[in-house]
């Protein structure tokens, strides 16, 4: 399937992945639907990409965490379009905090936010994307197959999503949907700058070494090449299919390795 003319909803389109994700989806000619809570600068967003690209681009102002804000999405789009072709869930919180110390809310906001934004936009997105034999594409992460430490309620978050997206799959067989989860490796973006500390405030400053990631823009080539492919997953990186790997053979040795790493980071949590 290729995207030019295609009608694609983004979530978390204000920033990070799904910013790359939409310019390059306008860089292959596809329509737009921007969806975030920073209207302001979706709607700068969607005005670039229209002038520079020659593709329609409406700015939906949407918290994924509210049902109803998911609905009106939906709506738009197909009142603005007449047909969605691919719904890309991408809108996430992440965390850093050790369960022992994190309030509950803290896990209570990233489970709203990753797993309910993707399953209630999935919902009401579902009808129109069966009639056009489209695709819904879930930015899941490498801890939807490992659990990380400090990560927990992100970790758990992701490992729903791909549980429910596995399930829709099979209930999709033959209906022609496209089912698609991504795990990108670590990604240069602001999710860690936004992941919630054990009070739920964002923590600010990376505890990572950016440099030596995956760029957003990378990924987002990944994950268009994957929509036009009809892929059934995709494992970005070498660390990653290697996680999934041991995760099933291993499962003890990739505790310690795992451990190992998030104890060498900056401020480490583990001791």
């Amino acid at each position: 399937m290729k995207l030019r003319d295609k009608v694609v909803i983004i979530t978390g389109a204000s920033s990070g992945i799904g910013k790359a994700l939409a310019i390059e989806f306008a860089r292959r000619g596809a329509n737009l639907v921007l969806a975030a809570r920073q209207y302001v600068t979706l709607c700068e967003i969607a005005q670039t990409l229209q002038v520079e690209y020659a593709i329609k681009a409406l700015a939906v102002q949407c918290d994924v965490a509210i049902e109803e804000d998911c609905a009106t999405l939906i709506k738009q789009a197909k009142l603005t379009f007449g047909k969605i072709d691919v719904l890309v869930n991408n809108a996430g919180v992440s965390m850093r905090a050790l369960f022992k110390d994190a309030e509950l809310q803290v896990l209570k906001t990233i489970m709203d936010v990753n797993f309910w934004g993707t399953v209630y936009c999935t919902k009401y997105a579902l009808p129109a994307i069966t009639e056009t034999r489209g695709s819904i594409v879930g930015v899941s992460s490498i801890a939807g197959y490992k659990g990380l430490p400090g990560r927990s309620g992100y970790s758990a978050s992701k490992f729903a999503v791909n549980g429910f997206l596995d399930a829709l799959r099979v209930e999709n067989l033959r209906t022609g949907v496209h089912i698609m989860v991504a795990c990108p490796g670590f990604t240069s973006s602001n999710i860690r700058n936004t992941a919630l500390n054990k009070n739920g405030k964002p923590q600010g400053e990376s505890t990572m070494n950016e440099g030596k990631m995956m760029t957003a823009e990378q990924v987002a080539i990944i994950i268009a090449n994957g929509i036009e492919n009809r892929d059934r997953t995709l494992i970005m990186t070498l660390q990653g299919k290697l996680t999934v790997f041991l995760s099933k053979l291993w499962p003890v040795f990739l505790d310690k390795q795992v451990f190992k790493v998030f104890a060498r980071e900056k401020d480490a949590l583990l001791k």
